[in-house]
């Protein structure tokens, strides 16, 4: 799919996303991982800003989206919070960053649009701090065979409607990238990848 049909598809999302603000069926699972967010934040595809409320007040956020409709709503919601939050209309496929650059890179729910995921989370360990940490919280092929079956199936129509792929395997990306995984927690048949990560180093990669 080119990038501006894409981008359309998500601008589109942009109100039923912020919607969600007050009923995200994902809430929990952010809170348990995003509040260790710590120091100069990187967040991708932040969307309309639904992992707000699981930063500390004293984190310094850059946010990126391609979607200039999901930007406006998460520089709204930005207002409620104390932190410092910085929003770029940018595209993590071709942003470029600094060599260890950040404390922390959050992604969520976004792996599934990217056209090449591996590289993305290399970037990520370009830009992240050698002591930092890289949390992800993903959704994905399932555990449970039947499920998968059917993800396998929708997928063309749901990157059709909606730009995104029901059915990578974020584990498997995770071991072809350069990042050094530190633990790995699924949830709902699997579909849910809940990930901790941080810079790998060479001997890792070899």
């Amino acid at each position: 799919m080119n990038r501006p049909s894409l981008i359309k598809k998500f601008d589109k999302q942009a109100a039923k996303y912020d919607k969600r603000r007050d009923s995200d069926p994902l809430y929990k699972f952010r809170q348990r991982i995003f509040p260790e967010a710590r120091g100069k934040v990187l967040e991708v595809a932040i969307g309309s800003g639904l992992n707000f409320p699981c930063y500390r007040s004293d984190i310094e956020l850059i946010g990126l989206d391609f979607s200039q409709e999901m930007l406006k709503k998460a520089e709204r919601a930005a207002k409620d919070y104390p932190f410092s939050t910085t929003l770029l209309q940018k595209d993590v496929e071709t942003m470029v960053f600094d060599e260890n650059s950040f404390d922390t890179i959050i992604s969520s729910t976004s792996l599934c649009a990217y056209q090449k995921p591996v590289d993305v989370l290399n970037s990520f360990q370009k830009w992240c701090k050698p002591e930092g940490k890289i949390l992800l919280l993903e959704h994905g092929i399932c555990t449970n065979k039947f499920w998968a079956g059917m993800q396998k199936m929708i997928d063309p129509l749901a990157v059709r409607v909606v730009g995104c792929h029901q059915n990578r395997n974020i584990s498997a990306m995770i071991k072809q990238s350069e990042l050094k995984l530190i633990r790995e927690e699924r949830y709902l048949s699997g579909l849910l990848y809940m990930i901790w990560a941080k810079k790998g180093s060479q001997k890792d990669s070899n």
